[in-house]
């Protein structure tokens, strides 16, 4: 049981907090709690694959490995907004935010202090144009999910948590839906 004055100091503490104009709490927040760097990643499946199907994948600087379309969102940008945009950027494959559905698990919190919002997609290769800038990205290709490249550590480390790449099965399943 927690002492009576100091249940009480609580009480006390969360009302005045609470008092405080919504600007000065935020702020009080963001000094408190942990910051989180969140970023947007969308794993785009080539919709007429057979098998196991087909991955877009990037290469990009140092070109050691290949990754998935990502970017770190701006400042209030809704997730999926993010993702379409930076897929758009690197790749040059242009989707509305509503194509994109919510990978399960949707995000993945890595211990670096990033989270990742994951999508997926589906678009056909053979009529998808596929761009780079020669800077950002150096190249983007479609590869099958049974043969993947070298890929970089981070993007073999997300992959694995949708049972993807060499890491596949090394990462819990996620938590069943606690619908009612």
């Amino acid at each position: 049981m927690i002492p009576r004055t100091r249940r009480t100091g609580r009480a006390v503490a969360y009302q005045v907090f609470y008092r405080l104009p919504l600007p000065v709490r935020r702020r009080l927040v963001r000094m408190a709690v942990s910051k989180y760097i969140v970023g947007a990643v969308t794993l785009v499946r080539d919709s007429e694959a057979g098998g196991a199907g087909r991955l877009l994948l990037l290469r990009q600087p140092p070109g050691r490995g290949w990754t998935l379309p990502a970017g770190l969102l701006q400042r209030g940008e809704n997730p999926a907004v993010g993702a379409v945009r930076e897929l758009y950027e690197e790749s040059g494959v242009r989707l509305p935010p509503a194509r994109l559905n919510p990978a399960v698990p949707n995000a993945i919190v890595h211990a670096k202090g990033w989270v990742d919002m994951v999508f997926t997609a589906e678009v056909p290769a053979s009529s998808t144009e596929l761009t780079v800038d020669g800077a950002e990205v150096f190249e983007a290709a479609w590869h099958p999910l049974d043969d993947l490249p070298k890929l970089t550590w981070p993007t073999a480390r997300l992959l694995g948590h949708y049972d993807i790449g060499p890491l596949a099965g090394q990462f819990p399943p996620p938590l069943p839906d606690a619908a009612p």
